[in-house]
């Protein structure tokens, strides 16, 4: 196995780290990936991979992407809880949140996934003076998001720096290398959906 980078995972895992686990065995499974050729199509060691696998660690936003990205599934693939039929409630205190930057930034699904449709939400809270670096996510991606709390600046690509305060909203292409930036004093909270182009059924 190739060595690991030291950077660690996000948290220790429970159900949420069991439950991610499933979720990209049986995605291996269904495209006939071994651990080996997915730490080369994503550029994360073996030994990290077969962990999240495992289901004994919860990895970080980062490595999240970077995983979805190798195999070609939306990023709700492997952290959204699966779709039922009816009515389905996501309770606050039993809430799966992802963390990364040593929990400067972190992410919460508000959406049961569902491999049929193109729209993923999620709720994102930055620390303050913290700025995230996102890689770029699939072509056609588009990023629509909303500041609920604080004051953020977005550099998506080549596009200049825009600074949105409270109540201010921002559509860009998440295809291109992005930044989010809290520029307050106090943690900033956004609202983000993600759509794509193609559907990726599960």
């Amino acid at each position: 196995m190739q060595p690991c980078a030291s950077a660690p995972a996000s948290a220790v895992s429970g159900r949420f780290g069991r439950d991610m686990g499933d979720r990209l065995r049986t995605l291996l499974t269904r495209e006939n990936l071994s651990l080996e050729k997915l730490a080369a199509f994503s550029g994360l060691c073996t030994a990290r991979l077969e962990a999240i696998a495992k289901g004994e660690i919860v990895p970080t936003i980062g490595h999240l992407w970077q995983i979805a990205n190798a195999i070609g599934v939306p990023f709700g693939r492997l952290v959204a809880p699966r779709q039922r039929r009816g009515m389905q409630v996501l309770r606050q205190n039993d809430q799966q949140v992802l963390s990364s930057s040593e929990g400067r930034f972190t992410s919460r699904a508000l959406f049961p996934f569902d491999g049929r449709r193109l729209v993923e939400f999620y709720e994102l809270t930055i620390a303050a003076g913290h700025e995230e670096h996102a890689q770029a996510h699939a072509p056609g991606t588009l990023e629509s998001l909303i500041v609920v709390h604080g004051r953020v600046e977005i550099a998506a690509g080549k596009e200049p720096r825009e600074v949105l305060n409270e109540g201010d909203a921002i559509v860009f292409e998440g295809d291109v290398p992005h930044i989010y930036r809290n520029s307050g004093t106090s943690d900033a909270l956004i609202y983000l959906v993600m759509s794509y182009v193609d559907s990726i059924e599960a």
